[in-house]
């Protein structure tokens, strides 16, 4: 007797009348009760709601800061910088453990307990329970994922306070303008959490194997961020879903480029239709009327499925350097510039020094240049910048060479950072006599690379 004769692909409603959409929300609901029921769900939503007021409070206590992540070094200045800092570890780590998590297990876990048989009756269609899961466990993703950045707002405001933020060029956001935008950035990683929700359900049916469908979501989270720092191209760069969680950084300049979050958001759902579509027709034919699956299934599935996933990053690898390049001198020194002169007026203004509105510094000549093997690309840059100072008995007056360290990402984000001889320490007193950040000190800023 022939597989679907016994346990058809799309068996009818156990009554003429039945809509089609009723068993996929009967598979819907009893998955999402399911899912629930998890003591592992429960730990992931009791870590995403506590890690951030966690890190929130070890901020309060101490005077250090992540500097070397964007927007790092303003923790202790603004709570929204707090919710940043716990957005650029949730993008690049957070989201795909908890998919794996969530979707991992969810389809190799009726392998395992031979379980098929009973889920496949005529109350739910196979194409009824592979929707209904696929639902409640998007549904599990986003909404864990939500949860954590309602927890690291509201983390940051209550210990840190609902203070003005300083944008991508050097100005300030105010606090409403400022909490919405970390709420949008909070949005945009919907996208790329779903594209790792359909990996993990590629690798729970494909391999069947629980083990490597909950931990190769973070593996594969960890081998794009990899590949994010190999080559000068951004082609390869812009086809990872590791480079659309970081999209948001546009958000926060003042003239928006919004051209890194579209591309994200069609390649996060490029990502998601292809594993969707690989994962159902593999589902699809899947013989489920035979000998009970056993228990142990082996490692023959999960090696080739590997093997398969290490030659696909051998292969973008090589194509890092394909594409023009998003980083170039000129880039870099036409963002820079701007916001050092913002950053400049910032400063002096929160030293009690009078600045007229639209004040800026005599900038002469500015450089750029990459330390390596070519003249464009990520990685270790010095800037220098020449700023225009009246010198008493010098005719005319002589510029004074500002340098920066630069270290820059492919995606155009970068940190500038400058010994103190000429903008001081780090932490500076206001005029008030408060210990403040040095606006001067560390430099953050993003140019659009395409």
């Amino acid at each position: 007797m022939s597989t679907t004769s016994v346990l058809p692909v799309d068996a009818p409603g156990s009554s003429a009348f039945t809509r089609p959409e009723d068993g996929i929300r009967r598979a819907y609901r009893a998955e999402v009760r399911k899912l629930s029921s998890q003591i592992v769900i429960r730990v992931v939503a009791l870590l995403c709601l506590a890690v951030p007021f966690i890190f929130a409070a070890l901020l309060k206590v101490q005077s250090g800061a992540p500097a070397d992540t964007l927007y790092g070094v303003w923790v202790h200045s603004s709570g929204f910088a707090v919710s940043l800092v716990v957005l650029a570890s949730a993008g690049a780590w957070g989201v795909p453990l908890i998919a794996g998590a969530v979707a991992g297990d969810i389809f190799s876990s009726e392998d395992r307990y031979g379980t098929w048989k009973l889920v496949l009756t005529r109350s739910c269609t196979r194409s009824d329970v592979f929707v209904g899961k696929l639902l409640a466990a998007a549904t599990f993703v986003v909404g864990l994922q939500l949860l954590t950045g309602l927890a690291s707002m509201a983390a940051g405001v209550l210990l840190v306070g609902a203070q003005s933020l300083v944008n991508l060029n050097g100005t300030l956001f105010s606090p409403g303008h400022s909490a919405l935008l970390v709420f949008l950035s909070w949005l945009t990683l919907i996208p790329p959490a779903i594209a790792f929700t359909a990996v993990a359900v590629l690798l729970s049916i494909a391999t069947r194997n629980g083990i490597l469908g909950v931990i190769a979501p973070f593996a594969l989270a960890l081998a794009m961020q990899l590949l994010l720092l190999v080559g000068t191209g951004i082609w390869s760069h812009l086809l990872l879903i590791g480079a659309a969680v970081f999209a948001w950084h546009g958000l926060f300049n003042v003239h928006a480029y919004l051209g890194p979050l579209l591309v994200g958001v069609a390649v996060s759902v490029i990502w998601t239709v292809v594993c969707i579509d690989v994962s159902w027709a593999l589902l699809r034919r899947r013989d489920f009327a035979g000998t009970p699956v056993s228990r142990r299934q082996g490692w023959g599935g999960p090696v080739r499925v590997v093997v398969a996933i290490t030659a696909a990053v051998a292969l973008i690898a090589i194509a890092g350097n394909w594409g023009p390049a998003g980083v170039t001198a000129k880039r870099l020194r036409t963002d820079l510039t701007p916001a050092f002169n913002q950053l400049t007026v910032l400063q002096q203004r929160e030293l009690g020094r009078h600045v007229p509105a639209g004040a800026k510094l005599t900038l002469v000549l500015p450089t750029c240049n990459r330390r390596g093997s070519v003249p464009y690309g990520p990685g270790e840059w010095i800037c220098t910048i020449y700023v225009q100072t009246p010198s008493p008995g010098a005719l005319p007056s002589q510029p004074t060479a500002v340098a920066y360290d630069v270290s820059v990402n492919w995606d155009g984000c970068y940190k500038a950072q400058s010994p103190p001889a000429f903008i001081g320490q780090q932490m500076m007193r206001d005029a008030h006599g408060h210990n403040v950040v040095n606006p001067l000190y560390t430099i953050y800023g993003c140019f659009d690379p395409l």
